[in-house]
């Protein structure tokens, strides 16, 4: 039997992650507006023992073009802290991961949302920090527009700190000491007085310390500012990568820079996503995969690429001809590099591109046999590419049923994944440990 066992995490989004997952027969096509349908999911996800769901946010409209808006079910959504509180109080061991940007938040409202979440949670929360690389979202909260890239990192750095501070301001016992001589230790809560370029900030938070230390930072970013932020401040890591290669370099990339903060490489994991497609055989998986892909409108899934590409339109170019070399971009640098160099690999046309790119978003797919993708994700875990996955399953739910009940028993069988959960909190179902304060 492994001693070392993957961590897995389930990545929700209304009715798929497919772009047209919503017209599928088995779709339920208005989830994103339908608690009970992610109650349901979160369920489906702790039976399997996951260690955690995860769910992503723009605070827009996803499509600015006219044609995907109106053929991709992206309109709708939930405000991710509310939808994971009510999961909260339907779960009890599962983590709950929400995306919040630091472009668009103050350090002080975050932090003691996340810390509420995480206390109503009994210490089961987790912030994915982004810095909002979408001019939709610019257009609801700055006037001047979206920031630079560099800027958005700069100002990302300084929220992070923060809020880890403000975290770390009320000890252990610090309210309701054990003597019972007042209510709160004086010696143990630290206010925060921070002065800095982006924020000031002079308080401290209202509540408990964590039971797991302090909520689980995640974060995403594949840019050479991001792999720094992450390797100074983050537990886990959402990564993108097509072949065992990238995911290799990606991952020794990252583990090498932790050192000079004074981690150890199990102080973070990296959990790149995948796009399970399961069949009871190989050829009912490609049935399954071909049904949804016959589902998506050539323009539809053009418009989705560029929107990934960071430019407005691709519809001068022909769909069966190669992309066209792409200027730089201020918006997703990492996704728009993946997308060019899986183009260029593989050989792909535009309409080609497009429709690989509808299924998954650029995330590594997989089409096969429970026995098929359980060896994928054991080459990975076992060759120094990943510490786990964030499942993402291309229809719901019927998707992640299929994973958790086909796929999971053959880790299992194998010694790759838990058979219960090691503890109650996220951060010792992961095992990276509570952390000093800071």
């Amino acid at each position: 039997m492994s001693e070392r066992h993957m961590k897995l995490g389930a990545f929700l989004m209304a009715g798929g992650h497919h772009i047209a997952a919503w017209r599928h027969p088995d779709a339920h096509a208005d989830a994103g507006s339908d608690i009970a349908h992610f109650i349901e999911l979160a369920r489906i996800a702790e039976a399997a023992k996951f260690d955690m769901i995860f769910i992503e946010d723009a605070a827009a409209i996803r499509e600015r073009n006219a044609d995907l808006a109106s053929q991709a079910a992206r309109s709708t959504a939930f405000e991710p802290l509310s939808l994971l509180a009510a999961i909260a109080v339907n779960t009890t061991h599962l983590g709950i991961v929400a995306t919040a940007s630091t472009t668009y938040n103050e350090p002080y409202g975050l932090a003691r949302a996340f810390a509420t979440l995480d206390s109503l949670s009994g210490g089961r929360a987790g912030w994915n920090l982004v810095t909002s690389a979408s001019e939709l979202e610019a257009k609801n909260f700055a006037a001047s527009g979206l920031r630079p890239h560099s800027e958005r990192y700069e100002r990302a750095e300084e929220f992070a700190d923060a809020a880890l501070k403000l975290w770390d301001g009320v000890e252990d016992g610090a309210y309701l000491p054990a003597d019972g001589a007042a209510f709160a230790d004086r010696t143990r809560l630290h206010p925060l007085h921070h002065h800095g370029k982006h924020f000031a900030v002079d308080g401290i938070l209202d509540s408990q310390r964590s039971p797991q230390g302090r909520p689980i930072m995640v974060q995403a970013g594949a840019s050479d500012v991001g792999k720094e932020l992450a390797a100074r401040t983050a537990d886990v890591v959402f990564a993108a990568s097509q072949t065992i290669g990238e995911a290799q370099a990606y991952y020794a990339d990252v583990k090498a820079r932790l050192a000079k903060y004074g981690r150890a490489k199990t102080d973070l994991k990296v959990m790149p996503g995948i796009s399970p497609i399961v069949g009871a055989t190989d050829e009912e998986a490609k049935a399954k995969h071909r049904a949804l892909q016959e589902l998506i409108p050539d323009p539809v899934g053009v418009a989705l690429l560029a929107s990934y590409l960071s430019i407005q339109d691709l519809s001068s170019y022909p769909l069966d001809g190669p992309l066209p070399e792409m200027p730089p971009t201020n918006l997703i640098q990492s996704r728009q590099q993946l997308i060019v160099d899986l183009g260029k690999r593989e050989g792909l046309s535009i309409r080609e591109l497009a429709r690989h790119f509808a299924g998954a978003r650029g995330h590594w797919q997989v089409v096969g046999t429970p026995v098929q993708i359980a060896d994928a994700m054991e080459e990975r875990f076992a060759g120094g590419a990943a510490d786990g996955f964030n499942v993402m399953a291309p229809l719901f739910p019927s998707g992640l049923q299929d994973f958790t009940t086909l796929v999971v028993p053959e880790l299992r069988r194998r010694g790759l994944f838990r058979d219960d959960y090691e503890g109650r909190t996220l951060r010792q179902n992961l095992g990276v440990g509570a952390p000093a304060s800071r």
